[in-house]
């Protein structure tokens, strides 16, 4: 299975460095001179890093196919891919492992299914598609314990503990009650 490794940013600077969106937790072992990272869109690639630097905590790379800022700028948005296997880490997961796992409340209504992983600046979030009457709807939800206490792999399965209003199902039954909202009285303001 592939895992992205990173996003290329923009270039930095004029002799083809770029700065790296990452989505690993051991840059320096899969970011090293002379790894060679297939692409994606495989037609930008591979790519052969000739260096990497840390500069005010952002990753900044040079590539062998991209020596000048205008070769850097074309390669902005590509995603550096590497094949992996299953996790083993206890409390980690890649995102092809938790696609396809049905979201369940604690009850075990199913509410959707995982289909993706955002990276968003906070924290990640579970992108978890419901099937309601009016058609199918994608929601984001914050990927942390207190709202994603059971990821179980095995069992095909996540468990959410969503705050009311979290999810697209919510909706209709969201009551909203604002005092501007009220007509006036008759001999009021």
């Amino acid at each position: 299975m592939q895992l992205v490794v990173a996003r290329i940013g923009r270039a930095h600077g004029l002799r083809g460095e770029v700065g790296l969106d990452l989505r690993t937790d051991v840059p320096e072992e899969r970011l090293v001179t002379g790894a060679v990272l297939r692409t994606e869109p495989p037609s930008a690639g591979p790519l052969t890093i000739t260096g990497t630097r840390v500069h005010q905590g952002r990753w900044l790379v040079t590539f062998a196919e991209a020596s000048d800022r205008s070769a850097a700028e074309a390669l902005r948005g590509t995603e550096l891919v590497t094949d992996v296997d299953v996790s083993d880490e206890e409390d980690a997961w890649y995102p092809h492992e938790l696609a396809g796992l049905r979201a369940e409340l604690e009850d075990g209504t199913v509410v959707g299914e995982v289909v993706g992983l955002d990276h968003l600046p906070a924290h990640d979030a579970l992108v978890v598609r419901e099937p309601l009457a009016s058609g199918a709807v994608r929601t984001l939800v914050p990927f942390v314990r207190a709202i994603v206490p059971v990821v179980d792999v095995a069992g095909g399965r996540v468990v959410l503990t969503p705050p009311g209003g979290l999810l697209a199902r919510d909706a209709d039954s969201a009551v909203v009650d604002r005092a501007d909202d009220r007509p006036a009285e008759a001999g009021g303001e």
